[in-house]
């Protein structure tokens, strides 16, 4: 199913975001991981695509497929592009044809000093027109509230964005945010700009202090007053933390609920214990 369509058939789309273990991980982990949230029925699982450069690396292509087929549920692979050439992009693009994956969140991809980026795709855009000229995939994107951490400023990256759309993208998913105002003042100016497509705010709960101060520092997100307090307070105290970050993302989603945000979309961080306790809490407010 196109992942277009499930906005036009539900009035709250939940998807969740998973990623490929680590090397050093087995495989298997993410298998489990994926026993524990299909059991929360969500519309859509992405899964996100491995730092670097190594086209191949069938990892997400895997996962997407067992999703697809082991589980039922429509997945959507993210695919990076500045570290590739076309011909690699050609490459995985048949490897998820085979697979019958047929979404695809189109990415830039992070710019890692220690790679020499191939220089033939330099914009998520271009990816996404060389995708749709090819055929046979629907294609998402990728939004940033606060404006993506390389943008002059937000009007900017929203020109950006628009040219996404232009070219393809049919569905929008924001990256990480904690204070909602960001993500509304965003959506205002989208409209403005005649952005049409759904767009997804993308919620992470904090709970370990290291790993939310290296996610902001990689995108950019600000840290409100209140949510600073709280790490501060429970820093410490793993499980405490853990539940007040939780309590956290719940407030955050039923304000965006009810405000008509056209989905959540649920970074798990492969963590199943907390994207359940998180859908307890607001399974009720998703409506078909």
């Amino acid at each position: 199913m196109q992942i277009a369509d499930i906005f036009r058939q539900k009035k709250t789309v939940l998807s969740l975001e998973v990623f490929p273990p680590k090397k050093t991980s087995s495989i298997d982990t993410i298998y489990t991981t994926l026993d524990d949230l299909q059991g929360l029925n969500p519309d859509f699982i992405s899964v996100t695509y491995g730092a670097g450069g190594n086209a191949g690396d069938t990892s997400t292509c895997d996962i997407a497929s067992v999703i697809k087929n082991k589980y039922g549920i429509e997945p959507l692979a993210h695919l990076t592009c500045v570290n590739y050439t076309k011909e690699e992009i050609d490459r995985i693009l048949d490897l998820l044809q085979q697979k019958g994956i047929k979404n695809i969140l189109a990415l830039r991809g992070d710019i890692n000093s220690d790679i020499q980026p191939k220089n033939e795709f330099c914009y998520a855009s271009e990816l996404i027109t060389y995708i749709k000229e090819r055929g046979g995939f629907h294609v998402s994107g990728a939004c940033y509230p606060e404006g993506h951490i390389d943008s002059e400023n937000l009007i900017a990256d929203i020109h950006n964005l628009k040219s996404k759309v232009n070219a393809g993208a049919e569905h929008l998913i924001s990256q990480l945010f904690f204070d909602n105002s960001y993500f509304y003042n965003f959506l205002e100016k989208a409209q403005i700009a005649g952005i049409r497509v759904p767009i997804e705010a993308g919620i992470m709960p904090v709970v370990n202090k290291a790993q939310i101060e290296r996610m902001v520092t990689l995108c950019g997100a600000s840290l409100p007053a209140k949510l600073t307090k709280m790490i501060q307070r429970f820093e410490y105290s793993p499980e405490a933390l853990r539940d007040a970050g939780i309590a956290y993302a719940v407030e955050q989603i039923v304000d965006l609920i009810s405000q008509g945000v056209d989905g959540i979309h649920l970074y798990t961080m492969n963590n199943s214990y907390i994207a359940k306790k998180i859908h307890a809490s607001i399974a009720g407010l998703i409506q078909s």
